[in-house]
């Protein structure tokens, strides 16, 4: 993903942060009927069910199967794993709960010690079967007696209702997995497959200068207050102190990463974290993830739709954390701290391009 800089510590700040029913009441409509709770809930589990099968409909089973990585999952593993956690968690709990097959908590458990032994992970490539067709079946099946659940309005919805949410938010987190574990997987293919057409071409603009945001820093809260959806890492809020600071107002440039690799950015051990220098040593990177020279002093990068050149206006991205603290070395900065970057980020509107 892409990512920002810091001015060091020291840059006088100009502005601080800006800083009934709870955020919970109001993630799952307590204060309307049930039955509207309920609808909603129905609309969004049709839809991001929907939205996961979309994304692997045009896999084939041998796409859908292979794992590049141990870090990575096959799409078909990601189908299943996603409906055994609402079977487990949601429909187990009903009276006359029949699992779909007995070996399936096995297969496609991910790290959930209290529910017994699992697949390996650097395995779950080897599961040739079940067939990608049962594992849609499956789901299906699944997600006919979850709606079939919340029409009813049968269980405590204290409990089940915060369960299906948590499904979806889950669900939707492997979306973005199986989005990146194609994308490497597609990568190590020297046909180069296109997943999906690219959008249309955008014309190249040249960035803006940047500039920074000044943040007065203090004692700040930092984390999740309140009753509202959220995963437990970001529990409990508590107090951090910030010495004052400021952050880039855009993101690193492809063009400008291409500047830090002209300078001999990656031979270059004084920008390095040790650690980061021997890494890329070690595997000899020299160029970010998906990157490759296209010859003639231009680069490629792979995508989702196949191999596309390197626009230098677009946010640099696939770099680790060791490119990215060598490259803010190289700019004269700093990488921002999470406390940092949440707490610039916390009143902040999301804006999708």
């Amino acid at each position: 993903m892409g990512f920002f800089w810091s001015e060091r510590l020291g840059r006088p700040a100009s502005e601080p942060p800006s800083s009934g029913l709870t955020d919970r009441d109001k993630s799952l409509g307590r204060e309307r009927a049930p039955h509207l709770v309920r609808a909603e809930l129905e609309q969004r589990v049709r839809r991001v069910r929907a939205a996961t099968e979309a994304l692997c409909a045009e896999l084939s089973a041998e796409d859908a199967a292979l794992q590049s990585m141990t870090d990575a999952s096959p799409a078909k593993w990601h189908l299943a794993h996603t409906t055994w956690f609402f079977e487990t968690f949601v429909l187990r709990a009903l009276p006359r709960f029949r699992a779909f097959s007995t070996d399936y908590a096995y297969l496609f458990n991910s790290y959930y010690e209290a529910l017994g032994p699992r697949i390996r992970r650097d395995a779950r490539g080897l599961l040739s079967r079940p067939p990608l067709a049962e594992v849609r079946t499956y789901r299906s099946l699944v997600t006919a007696r979850l709606l079939e659940l919340i029409e009813s309005g049968q269980g405590d919805w204290d409990v089940l209702g915060p369960r299906i949410e948590l499904g979806l938010h889950h669900e939707e987190q492997h979306q973005e997995l199986i989005l990146t574990d194609i994308k490497h997987l597609f990568a190590q293919n020297p046909l180069h497959p296109v997943y999906r057409h690219p959008p249309p071409s955008r014309t190249e603009t040249a960035p803006l200068p940047v500039g920074y945001k000044a943040y007065a820093g203090g004692l700040l809260p930092i984390g999740k207050q309140g009753d509202g959806f959220v995963f437990d890492n970001e529990r409990p809020e508590h107090l951090q102190f910030l010495a004052p600071y400021a952050l880039a107002d855009r993101l690193v440039t492809n063009g400008e990463y291409l500047e830090f690799i002209r300078d001999g950015g990656y031979q270059r051990p004084e920008l390095w974290l040790s650690d980061g220098f021997r890494w890329v040593q070690e595997r000899g990177i020299e160029l970010p993830l998906y990157w490759q020279d296209g010859g003639e002093n231009t680069w490629v990068t792979f995508t989702l739709a196949g191999l596309m050149p390197v626009s230098p206006s677009e946010p640099v991205c696939h770099v680790s954390y060791y490119e990215a603290d060598a490259y803010a070395r190289w700019a004269g900065a700093r990488l921002p701290t999470e406390a940092e970057w949440e707490t610039a980020a916390r009143d902040r509107a999301l804006q999708c391009r």
